[in-house]
């Protein structure tokens, strides 16, 4: 289990512009990341996971950053559900699946 505290963000592309919101996972968690995925690739390098915000949880996949660390989609209804906005500071918990 991997414990992240991070804040909510919004992806700023021109095309995507306040639709998509994520979490930073530091790149301090990439190593235990990386050697859990090792030999399964997915597409992205991408990685499945349970997240866990409060009482809130969802399966998902967090993506690689290039400069390290991973992101985490955070969608409306999870949002909703966990009564988090952007700019908040939330700690969920991941379970690599």
């Amino acid at each position: 289990m991997i414990a992240v505290t991070s804040l909510l963000w919004i992806w700023k592309g021109s095309d995507a512009a306040g639709r998509w919101y994520f979490i930073t996972v530091p790149e301090e968690h990439s190593a235990e990341i990386k050697a859990h995925a090792f030999g399964s690739p997915r597409g992205f390098g991408s990685v499945r996971v349970e997240a866990k915000i409060d009482d809130v949880s969802w399966r998902t996949s967090i993506f690689p950053l290039n400069s390290g660390g991973y992101l985490l989609p955070v969608k409306k209804e999870v949002r909703c559900r966990a009564n988090i906005a952007a700019g908040d500071e939330v700690t969920v918990e991941l379970e690599l699946l």
